[in-house]
C-alpha cells in the first residue's frame, strides 16, 4: 500500500474521467489532470478550498458534497464552470469505520462526450428497431398455415406464387387494401432461395416524402442538416442478399421512382452525400392497391419503372369475389382469437350465412378485425346476427316492400360509409371509385354522412 500511495497522483492522472475528492467538511483535497481539462479550471486555485466557497466565488454553479455528506447517498447533477464548460458530476460517499461519510469522490464527465455517446446509442437502437422487422424462417412450410382458402381461384393463385418464389424475379402484387399482399410477400420470401436471409418491409405510404430517399438509400455523415454523425444505411443496403418488400409503391414520389429504377437495373446504390457506389443483391417485391397503369397515364408513375416491374405480376382477388373462402377464414380467426383470449365463441348458422353474403369492402383485414372485436366484446357462447356492427346490418332485406330507388339509395349510403371507413379520406374514396372528389362530397352530404 505504501508503494501504491507513492504513485497515487500519477494513477489519478491517467484516468479518463475527471476526479474531484473532498472531505466531510467540503474541503477540496485531490483533483486529477483530466478534471482540469474537462472543466477549464486550475487545481492550484481549488485545492484546500471549501466547495461552498468556490460556488460563492463563481468557480462553478453547483456541488454535490453537502448533500452527499448529509444523506450518505450517491447523486448526479450537471455543473457549469466559470469558463462555460458543462460537465456531469456523479458523486459517491466513502464511509469511515463508524459509518460516517469521510470523503466524497466525484467523477466528472464531459456533457459533449455523453451527447455523442447518446447519439451512438440512438443510432444503434434505430438499427435494432429496423432489424426487428427482419423475418427469418426456419422451416420452408411455416407460412402454409397462414393461408386459409378453399376457392379454386386462390388454389390456382398459390400454385402460381410457388412457381415464382423459387426464382429471383421481381414480383408485383396487386389488389385492394386488406387482401393479404403483405402475407403473400413474406410467403414468397420464405419459399425462395433467400429464406435464411433478411426480409424487410417498407410502407411507402407511411414515410414522409422528405425522408423517403434517406430511408431507402441511406446517407453519409454530415449529408444534410440533422443527419447522424455516423451516417445511416438504407433499406437496400440492409436487405443485401435478402428480400426487400416495398408496399404501396405507387405512393413513391416521381424522383424516387427514378432512383429505384436505376437500382433495379444496375444493382448499385449510392448513399446521400456520397460518391461511393455499393453493389446490392436484393430480391425485390412491390405491391400496390392502385391501378398503376392508370397512374402511368395520369403522370404519377413512371412508365419505364412500371414496365420494369412487369416481370411476375400477381393479381389478388378481393374477398367478395371468392366467397368460398369467407367461412373458412371466419372459423380460422374465430379459433385463433378464442385460443388467445381463452374463450369458446361460435357462430350461429344464420350469422355465418350473413357473413358469407356480406360484400367485405375491407377484405381479409376487415374480417379479421371484426372477429377479433367480437371475441373480445361478446360474453355469451354464440355470435348472433344481431351482434354484428350496425353498418353491416344496414343492407336491405325487405326488398319486396321497397322501391328500387330506395333500395339503391340505401345501398349507396352504406357503400359510401364503408368506403370512408376503409380508405380514410374523400380523396382516396374518389380515386378508388374513379370519380372526382366533388361527386363524393355531394353524395356524402345527400346521405347526411358529412
Amino acid at each position: 500500500m505504501e508503494e501504491l500511495a507513492a504513485y497515487w497522483e500519477n494513477i489519478m492522472d491517467v484516468l479518463n474521467d475527471g476526479v474531484y475528492i473532498s472531505d466531510h467538511t467540503g474541503k477540496t483535497i485531490m483533483i486529477n489532470r483530466m478534471y482540469e481539462q474537462l472543466t477549464g479550471l486550475d487545481r492550484r486555485d481549488l485545492l484546500g478550498r471549501l466547495v461552498t466557497e468556490l460556488v460563492d466565488e463563481g468557480k462553478f454553479d453547483v456541488v454535490l458534497n453537502p448533500a452527499i455528506v448529509r444523506n450518505g447517498k450517491p447523486k448526479t447533477v450537471i455543473q457549469t464552470t466559470k469558463v462555460g464548460n458543462r460537465v456531469v458530476l456523479s458523486g459517491y460517499p466513502v464511509f469511515d469505520s463508524a459509518g460516517n461519510v469521510a470523503l466524497v469522490v466525484t467523477f466528472v464527465r464531459d456533457v459533449t462526450s455523453l451527447s455523442k455517446m447518446k447519439e451512438q446509442l440512438a443510432y444503434q437502437q434505430e438499427l435494432l428497431e429496423r432489424l426487428s422487422e427482419v423475418q427469418f424462417c426456419s422451416r420452408r412450410d411455416i407460412f402454409r398455415d397462414l393461408f386459409v382458402f378453399e376457392s379454386p381461384r386462390m388454389q390456382g393463385l398459390l400454385r402460381l406464387i410457388d412457381a415464382i418464389a423459387g426464382t429471383d424475379a421481381t414480383v408485383l402484387l396487386l389488389g385492394e387494401t386488406g387482401v393479404g399482399k403483405d402475407v403473400l410477400a413474406r410467403y414468397i420470401h420464405q419459399r425462395s432461395l433467400r429464406t435464411d436471409q433478411a426480409f424487410f418491409k417498407v410502407d411507402c405510404a407511411a414515410i414522409p416524402p422528405s425522408l423517403v430517399e434517406s430511408e431507402l438509400f441511406g446517407y453519409d455523415p454530415g449529408a444534410f442538416s440533422g443527419a447522424s454523425s455516423r451516417g445511416k444505411p438504407g433499406f437496400f443496403e440492409m436487405a443485401h442478399k435478402g428480400t426487400l418488400f416495398l408496399d404501396e409503391i405507387g405512393e413513391l414520389p416521381l424522383a424516387m421512382q427514378g432512383k429505384l429504377l436505376r437500382i433495379l437495373q444496375d444493382k448499385e446504390v449510392i448513399r446521400i452525400g456520397s460518391t461511393k457506389v455499393k453493389k446490392t443483391d436484393v430480391r425485390f417485391i412491390a405491391a400496390s392497391n392502385r391501378d398503376l397503369e392508370e397512374a402511368v397515364k395520369g403522370g404519377t408513375f413512371r412508365r419505364d419503372l412500371y414496365y420494369r416491374l412487369q416481370v411476375a405480376v400477381v393479381q389478388i382477388p378481393p374477398l367478395r369475389e371468392r366467397k368460398d373462402d369467407i367461412l373458412p377464414l371466419v372459423r380460422h380467426f374465430l379459433n385463433l382469437f378464442n385460443v388467445k383470449y381463452r374463450k369458446s365463441l361460435t357462430m350461429t348458422p344464420e350469422t355465418e350465412s350473413f357473413l358469407k353474403g356480406y360484400h367485405w369492402p375491407g377484405n381479409v383485414r376487415e374480417l379479421e378485425n371484426l372477429i377479433h372485436g367480437l371475441v373480445i366484446m361478446i360474453e355469451k357462447e354464440w355470435v348472433e346476427t344481431a351482434d354484428l356492427p350496425p353498418n353491416m346490418l344496414a343492407m336491405p332485406k325487405d326488398v319486396k316492400e321497397r322501391s328500387l330507388q330506395a333500395i339503391m339509395s340505401n345501398m349507396e349510403k352504406e357503400l359510401l360509409r364503408n368506403a370512408i371507413e376503409t380508405y380514410g379520406s374523400v380523396q382516396e374514396v374518389a380515386r378508388h371509385f374513379k370519380v372526382d372528389r366533388a361527386t363524393i362530397f355531394r353524395k356524402l352530404k345527400k346521405h347526411a354522412l358529412r
